[in-house]
Parts: structure tokens; sequence; C-alpha cells
């Protein structure tokens, strides 16, 4: 989860500028969260609280209403009608990596990534999150201890 904050973080300058070298300044001025980071961090909560994904969707998304939200998201947020609106766009395969961090076999971890998926995405998007959501279950599944989850989100 770190990692892909920084991750995050590092391309928030570079995401509409693109760049073609391994050289480059790793947080130049202007470099912050974004969206991917605030949605992965309701994920989390979500997660650790045992709370419904969409509850901590809305309420985070409306926390940081710049983070840098599509278009059609952040009209989906504004309005007081959560039901999904099939979007095509990547957001939920952004924000699941608590859920392949979080759950013990790969079946839990393609349910969450699914049930998380539901909220807003088209199954386009549920795809990437699977396989999004598959490479870190079995990318972090040695690392992970048994026990408290808030562990797996430090």
């Amino acid at each position: 989860m770190i990692g892909a904050i920084i991750g995050d973080i590092i391309g928030s300058t570079y995401e509409f500028n693109a760049i073609k070298t391994k050289e480059f300044e790793l947080f130049p001025k202007g470099s912050k969260f974004t969206d991917d980071t605030v949605l992965s961090m309701a994920i989390a909560k979500s997660i650790i609280d045992n709370e419904p994904y969409l509850d901590n969707i809305v309420k985070f998304g409306r926390e940081y209403p710049h983070a840098g939200y599509g278009g059609f998201f952040r009209r989906w947020l504004k309005g007081d009608n959560h039901t999904p609106y099939n979007s095509w766009g990547n957001g939920s395969a952004m924000r699941v990596s608590p859920i392949g961090f979080a759950f013990d076999n790969e079946e839990e971890v393609l349910k969450e990534a699914k049930e998380c998926r539901d909220n807003t995405q088209s199954y386009r998007g549920y795809k990437r999150s699977r396989g999004y959501n598959t490479s870190y279950f079995y990318g972090s599944k040695r690392q992970k201890q048994r026990g408290d989850k808030r562990g797996y989100f430090r």
C-alpha cells in the first residue's frame, strides 16, 4: 500500500505530461497524492472497519473533491444516486491494492474486487482490477502476517 501511494505521488506530475526516460526527478514540484490514493485509503478503511466500500468511497471522495477524479466520477460523487454508472475508466483498478493485501486467497480477493468495482465500474474496469488484485495478492502473500489487518496497510 505504501508503494502504491508513493507511486501515485511520483506519477502525479507525469500523468498528463508523459516522459520516455528512466531518468527523472522522483518528487518534482507539484507532486501530490491523487484520487487513486484517496480511494485506496477509502477501501482500506472499509476493510479495517468492516464498512461498505460505497460508504467510504463517497465519504473520502467528498472529503477530497479536488484529487483529480474523472468527470463522470465527479458528477456521480456530487449526486445523491450512488448506483453504478458503468464507467469504463480504470478507477476501480487503481484503488484495489488494499484488497490484494487483506484477503487470504485468490477467490476472496476476486470476490472483494468485484464487490468494490460494482459500485461504479463496468466489466472492463473489473477485468483490470481483477488482474491487479491477483498480482497484489501473490506479490504480498509471503510478506503478509496473520492477525490484525491494520498491519497489512503500514
